[in-house]
């Protein structure tokens, strides 16, 4: 008699176990915080973070006046850098969206990937952007900013981050985004806001 014939198994790629301790620990802070958070608050995050809020809210600046155009700029042409940046990734991955939440809003259906989350890449661009502007010493924002106090500054300032934060983790929240897409997404944004102060604020 023969030996009996084993079969080996392929090896698991290396993604494998990540991509997979990914979907299990979102799926669990999706189920635990969903419930608890208020829907609408999420929901306004959402929205607020889009590219066809933040965009126009961007160009509207760069047309009201001849002093707030020449600012608005690193704004504008950052959020495009992002949404093309975003774009070739996700058509590069084709990261599917959690199927744990199938009715999307509206916000979302831009397009039906995952990774990276645009949204998180925008509000840590905005955020990263405004703070490196904000320390910055010349320029028309640093002479409006003179006229408030350390506290009111800081005081903006952490308000700007803790909408970052807030907006990015309520991807995972809002079951819209993996994990690790927002952690992408964030890295990204960070990232693309130092670019855009180093190369088109002037």
């Amino acid at each position: 008699m023969g030996s009996p014939k084993t079969t080996t198994q392929p090896p698991q790629p290396f993604l494998g176990p990540l991509i997979t301790l990914d979907t299990t620990v979102s799926h669990f802070l999706h189920t635990l915080f969903k419930p608890i958070l208020p829907t609408f608050l999420l929901l306004l995050l959402e929205y607020s973070a889009d590219f066809r809020f933040s965009f126009p809210v961007s160009l509207s600046l760069f047309l009201a006046s001849p002093s707030l155009s020449s600012r608005s700029i690193p704004f504008i042409l950052g959020l495009l850098l992002d949404l093309a940046v975003i774009g070739l990734i996700k058509l590069i991955f084709r990261r599917t969206r959690p199927p744990y939440n199938p009715n999307m809003s509206p916000v979302v259906h831009a397009d039906n990937f995952s990774f990276p989350s645009g949204h998180a890449s925008r509000v840590l661009f905005s955020a990263t952007l405004f703070h490196l502007i904000l320390q910055n010493d010349d320029g028309f924002v640093s002479d409006f900013i003179k006229q408030w106090t350390k506290l009111e500054a800081d005081f903006v300032l952490l308000g700007v981050w803790v909408w970052a934060i807030m907006t990015a983790t309520s991807r995972v929240l809002l079951g819209r985004h993996f994990l690790f897409d927002v952690l992408a997404g964030v890295i990204i944004g960070v990232l693309e806001g130092i670019v855009a102060f180093l190369v088109f604020w002037f």
